[in-house]
Order: structure tokens, then C-alpha cells, then sequence
């Protein structure tokens, strides 16, 4: 099989990994925890779960408050995972392809939750006493936000040592005898 082919494949898989996680759990917090009704689950000094109904995107910004601006935003983030889809296909490196990988299996997740629910569910409260480092996410959220991390890490430390091993991968030498030349 082709290395590249090879490479993008793992990152399908990996994005339909995180997404099928990230819903299972919303399931778990739904069904048999009941989060719902209970509205907050102590688990530890530092972490509960916590119902959320996310009617915006991060951080709550351009809340959808209306039939239209929900379908509104449940149509832009599928255009960026349209995008995000297309450019991990066009990627040539593992490390870009998995950043990418897992923001368009974060993506996923929240898209259903909207499109079927009109809100993405949150559910973890990660917290020391009253102060809040993070808002509560779940693990799509996280899923993107370390993607986005990663491709960031990528494109400002490892950029170059990248296009040496794909110029060599594409003609065929072997990564150790580029190191030798």
C-alpha cells in the first residue's frame, strides 16, 4: 500500500475513533448516569460532571438562539470540516494528518449533537474551588483542541524537517539515508 494512502486512512480511522468515543460517552452521560436530571456529578476535588447544553461553538461565542442560526451553524461547521477533511487529504506528513485527524472527528461529534439536538452536550467541569481554567467541554472539544495544538506545534517547530522527509519518502530513500548524506 502507498505510505500516503496508508497515512490518511489512519487518520480517517482516528477521526471516526474520536467521534465514535465522544458519542458514546454523551450516551453514557444521557442514559445511564442521567446527567440531565442530575445536573452535577462530584467526582473529585477538582473534576465533576456537569450538564451543559452548548448552544454556541467555543466558548460560547455566536450562540444559536434560533431555528435559523442553528442551522446556520450547524452548516458553517460542516463547511470547516468539509475543509479540514480536504486538507488532511492533502497533507503528506503522519503528525499534520493526525492534528487534522483529530479535529475533524471533534468536529463530527459536535455536528451531530447540533443537527439532531440543536445544542452540543457538555459535560466536564474541570475546576479548582470556584475558578474555572476551562469551560466545560467533552471530549470532542478536547479532541479539537489538542488537533489544533498539535498542527500549531507542526507549523511553527517542525515544518522543515517534515519536507526533507517527504522529499525523501516520495523518492524512495529510506529516512535514515537522508541523515547520511
Amino acid at each position: 500500500m502507498n505510505p500516503l494512502l496508508r497515512m490518511r486512512l489512519i487518520g480517517v480511522a482516528i477521526a471516526f475513533a474520536i467521534y465514535g468515543v465522544d458519542q458514546y460517552v454523551k450516551w453514557l452521560m444521557v442514559e445511564p448516569l442521567q446527567l440531565r436530571q442530575r445536573g452535577v456529578i462530584d467526582l473529585l476535588p477538582f473534576f465533576d460532571l456537569r450538564w451543559t447544553q452548548n448552544f454556541g461553538v467555543s466558548m460560547g461565542l455566536f450562540e444559536a438562539d434560533s431555528f435559523e442560526s442553528r442551522w446556520i451553524l450547524v452548516g458553517v461547521t460542516a463547511l470547516i470540516a468539509l475543509a479540514v477533511t480536504i486538507w488532511m487529504f492533502r497533507e503528506k506528513t503522519l503528525g499534520d494528518i493526525l492534528g487534522l485527524s483529530m479535529i475533524l472527528g471533534g468536529a463530527l461529534g459536535n455536528i451531530k449533537d447540533r443537527y439532531e439536538l440543536g445544542y452540543v452536550i457538555d459535560y466536564a467541569d474541570f475546576h479548582i474551588g470556584e475558578f474555572r481554567p476551562f469551560l466545560i467541554f467533552n471530549i470532542a472539544d478536547a479532541a479539537i483542541t489538542i488537533g489544533v495544538l498539535i498542527i500549531l506545534a507542526r507549523a511553527f517547530f517542525m515544518r522543515d524537517k517534515d519536507d526533507e522527509e517527504v522529499d525523501d519518502l516520495m523518492h524512495g530513500k529510506p529516512a535514515d539515508a537522508a541523515e547520511s548524506n
